[in-house]
């Protein structure tokens, strides 16, 4: 599998952004605070954003729903 570098400025990859959510990052902010992407220039933020959504699906098809508030089912409702 090849590496696809998202931000430039950090040397942040999409392995990153993958590894991160499986850490528990669910969000474009949290992202940003733990590995520096879009500190600088950024121009990497949509397809940070993109590569981050990607990632939260997967992980979320994988069985990980409690870590995934944004793709989670919400409560049923009521027949």
């Amino acid at each position: 599998m090849r590496v696809m570098i998202v931000c430039v400025c950090k040397a942040v990859s999409d392995r990153h952004i993958r590894a991160a959510v499986k850490g528990g990052v669910t969000r474009l902010r949290d992202l940003s605070r733990e590995t520096g992407l879009g500190t600088c220039c950024g121009k990497c933020l949509p397809e940070a954003r993109s590569t981050l959504g990607e990632a939260l699906r997967a992980h979320d098809a994988h069985g990980s729903r409690e870590a995934c508030v944004y793709f989670s089912d919400p409560a049923p409702l009521a027949p």
